[in-house]
């Protein structure tokens, strides 16, 4: 991803160096796919971000590629089931009733809109996180950073949909938990283009890295390089 000058000059300032992650140890490594479920990715449903669907291809590509290094695959999915409740102040004064009566039904557990877009290889031994807010790392959202932790993580990789609300709140929640994060360009969709950049602008100037799958990739290559040497 080619960045503004003014946007490199700032990061290069803060961190000395445009990308702060050169290499990742694949063990130590998990990519957290946010929400390519049916209600972000299907037409027809309230939720729908079309240009996730073009990122099927990356996001699976990148998935294999950790797995064969001995990485992690988390996939998140959002849950509307009782987001009434728990979420009251969303559902009844941040959307119009007819939205959050929507949101609830085609959102819900048992409705297909909560499965995974049936293009993904999510594979049976990938963990599966079910998360109630935006962030899936927020208190009382998921399980996530325990099942993280249990596991000896400390990178993040963040992909899915859209970029600049649920993944990219799940990702400064990551970052200021101590992981290292990285926002995966091309494994992430926005509903219009002008809101993918602001948001990895924003990141890449305070919270962290952004790079694409195949820069992820070499970072995973130069850490096997460097064990082996």
């Amino acid at each position: 991803m080619e960045f503004p000058q003014w946007v490199v000059d700032r990061v290069v300032a803060r961190q000395g160096r445009l990308h702060a992650y050169d290499c990742m140890v694949p063990q130590r490594t998990a990519f957290v796919v946010v929400d390519l479920q049916n209600y972000y990715m299907m037409p027809g449903y309230q939720g729908e971000c079309a240009p996730a669907r073009a990122i099927i291809p990356a996001v699976n590509r990148l998935a294999s590629s950790l797995r064969s290094a001995g990485g992690t695959v988390v996939w998140i999915q959002t849950s509307a089931d009782g987001a009434d409740q728990f979420w009251s102040h969303h559902h009844s004064e941040m959307l119009t009733p007819e939205r959050s009566q929507r949101r609830l039904r085609e959102l819900a557990s048992s409705s297909p809109g909560f499965a995974l877009h049936p293009e993904l290889d999510a594979r049976p031994e990938d963990p599966r996180v079910v998360k109630r807010c935006y962030s899936a790392l927020t208190e009382g959202s998921s399980n996530l950073a325990e099942m993280l932790r249990s596991r000896g993580i400390d990178t993040v990789l963040i992909g899915g949909t859209v970029t600049n609300v649920c993944c990219e709140s799940t990702a400064r929640d990551a970052m200021m938990m101590n992981f290292r994060t990285v926002m995966v360009e091309d494994a992430l969709a926005s509903v219009t283009e002008q809101e993918q950049l602001h948001s990895l602008y924003n990141w890449m100037l305070y919270f962290g890295d952004v790079l694409s799958v195949g820069q992820v990739e070499a970072a995973i290559g130069r850490s096997a390089q460097e064990a082996a040497a």
